[in-house]
Formats: C-alpha cells, sequence, structure tokens
C-alpha cells in the first residue's frame, strides 16, 4: 500500500452525497493509548466560520461521542467497497468492550496524534470547533422528533476543521 500524502483540498473531488450518505465514513477519535472509530451516513463538507469544514452527527449513546467530548482531534476516513464488511461492523459494534478496529480487521494509524484506519483511501483530519446537541424543540418539521428519536437517542452535530487531507 502506498504511503498516505497530503492532499491539496482544493482539489478534493468527492461528492459528499455519495461518499458520506451512501459509501459511508469512519469518524475516529482518541489518543494512542485508547481511540475508538464509529460508522457514520450522515454529515457533510462546506465552509464555516472562513473555515473548511465537515460536520457529523453523533448520536448520544455512542462510545466514539465520549472520545470526541474529550478530545479536540477526529477524523473522517474513506474507504473503498473492499471494506464494506469493516464499515459495517463499526455500525453495529460498540468499542466499549472491545478493540473494534481490531474485530473489523483495521489498522489503527496516526496523523497530528489523530487515529484513523490504515486501510482509508481518504482521510481528512479534524480539529473540533464545536459540539451542538440536538433537540427535540429545535426541529421544525415535526415528523423528525416521531421517525429519528422515538427513543430520545438524540445527535451532536461536531463541526470540524480541516486541518489536513491525506490520500494514497
Amino acid at each position: 500500500m502506498h504511503a498516505f500524502q497530503p492532499y491539496p483540498i482544493d482539489q478534493l473531488k468527492m461528492n459528499p452525497f455519495t461518499k458520506i450518505g451512501k459509501e459511508w465514513a469512519l469518524v475516529s477519535a482518541g489518543n494512542k493509548t485508547k481511540c475508538n472509530t464509529m460508522t457514520v451516513s450522515w454529515g457533510g463538507v462546506g465552509v464555516l466560520w472562513g473555515k473548511n469544514v465537515v460536520y457529523i452527527f453523533i448520536r448520544d449513546s455512542r462510545y466514539t461521542k465520549e472520545f470526541l467530548d474529550k478530545g479536540d482531534l477526529f477524523s473522517l476516513s474513506f474507504l473503498n467497497e473492499d471494506y464494506r464488511t469493516a464499515l459495517n461492523y463499526c455500525g453495529s459494534h460498540s468499542g466499549r468492550n472491545e478493540d473494534k478496529f481490531a474485530e473489523a480487521g483495521l489498522t489503527p494509524a496516526f496523523r497530528h496524534d489523530i487515529p484513523y484506519p490504515d486501510e482509508a483511501n481518504l482521510v481528512l483530519l479534524c480539529r473540533k470547533m464545536a459540539a451542538v446537541p440536538m433537540t427535540e424543540d429545535s426541529f421544525t418539521d415535526s415528523s423528525i422528533s416521531s421517525k429519528w428519536y422515538s427513543d430520545h437517542d438524540m445527535h451532536t452535530m461536531y463541526v470540524g476543521e480541516i486541518i489536513e487531507a491525506v490520500a494514497r
């Protein structure tokens, strides 16, 4: 496998609707001592507060949320279709009582002390800028609450500045 190289963000050619919504991504946070990863299929990329950013949504019950809340750094990683089983695993297992990277067949790697799966082909390394809890009273569409939050396991929206993009 080729080593990761910095990738100019203004040359990034990705469709976020496909990459995040259909192919999914992994959010990883923590440090070399302890880290976790999880699959996300809600989020996006854009510009906010004069910065290139990603925004992702993580439910309150998720173990990875604890790492995002404690630290300032996280990664959003994209893998090719060969890793669909790993993405499924990381979206349906906690990591609270196991090494989820290992169980999913992934290898944790670090850049700027930010964890990411070494098997990825594109990684967005991010510095957390905001953590915004979603609340039921903020929905202007009343169907959202009953459809997505009947269990009241709400999301927090994390906005992260992309400090570096790396690709193979």
